[in-house]
């Protein structure tokens, strides 16, 4: 069945999974798990990344020749704060790419979508490929979207309950209100939920403590590959419809009537 890849930023990708770099019993279990996910783009906390000489750091850990790094704006409560420390990554020579998180509750870590919205419109004006965390608001998601997102990234759950996709209904909506990709990120607790964001339709999943947070974890990442690849495959294969009474896998008709 023909796809198309992922583009973000005018760059394509093949895999629809993106990954994280926190809460990883270790260095070493974060590098194998990136391997068995088939990630191709692995976000990162620009607040913990350790600078040169400073200790190790996460990104000794990573092959930048064979993974895009995503910073992200992890930790920031206002515009301002997620815009200098966009800049801060671009400087550090992280790239222009940017996941752009601006939190308005540190409880919930649900995002502040006015302080998005304006620090959407300055990165994308200079040049920064902008990917936000964002509510499952439909109205938000397009307005991210005229201010110059190069996608919306809504929250399935809050970030790190594992919850799973609690509104597939907004999702929808989102999908069909927005023209960017659409790319489910926070909530998502094991495999299931993967394939459900994408049977939906969405572009990507993005996770990490799902992952991370695992019994084991490299095991937990195969499993994400494989539902992201199944929950994709199944969207574009079509599902039946629903219906609410059986209908037989062998119909009758036609069949010769033995009992005569």
């Amino acid at each position: 069945m023909h796809d198309t890849n992922l583009v973000l930023g005018g760059k394509d990708f093949t895999s629809r999974l993106i990954v994280g770099t926190g809460k990883y019993s270790s260095n070493e279990i974060m590098r194998q798990a990136h391997e068995e996910s088939g990630a191709e783009i692995v976000t990162v906390a620009v607040r913990r990344v350790s600078l040169p000489g400073k200790g190790e750091s996460i990104l000794d850990f990573i092959d930048t020749k064979r993974f895009t790094l995503l910073p992200n704006t992890a930790g920031c409560y206002t515009a301002d704060e997620a815009v200098r420390t966009a800049y801060l990554a671009r400087e550090a020579g992280l790239g222009e790419m940017v996941k752009l998180e601006v939190i308005g509750d540190a409880r919930t870590l649900f995002p502040d979508v006015q302080g998005l919205l304006e620090a959407t419109k300055t990165l994308a004006r200079e040049g920064f490929v902008v990917m936000p965390y964002t509510n499952d608001d439909p109205i938000i998601a397009k307005r991210l979207e005229d201010a110059g997102a190069a996608c919306v990234m809504p929250l399935g759950a809050p970030i790190g309950s594992g919850l799973g996709i609690r509104n597939p209904y907004n999702i929808k909506i989102i999908l069909e209100t927005v023209s960017v990709p659409v790319i489910v990120d926070a909530g998502v607790g094991t495999a299931s939920d993967a394939a459900i964001a994408m049977e939906l339709g969405c572009d990507g999943v993005l996770m990490n403590t799902a992952i991370a947070g695992a019994r084991d974890a490299v095991a937990m990442a195969r499993a994400m590959r494989l539902a992201v690849e199944a929950g994709r495959l199944a969207y574009k294969a079509g599902r039946i419809g629903k219906k609410l009474y059986a209908t037989a896998s062998s119909p009758i008709e036609g069949l010769p009537d033995w009992t005569s």
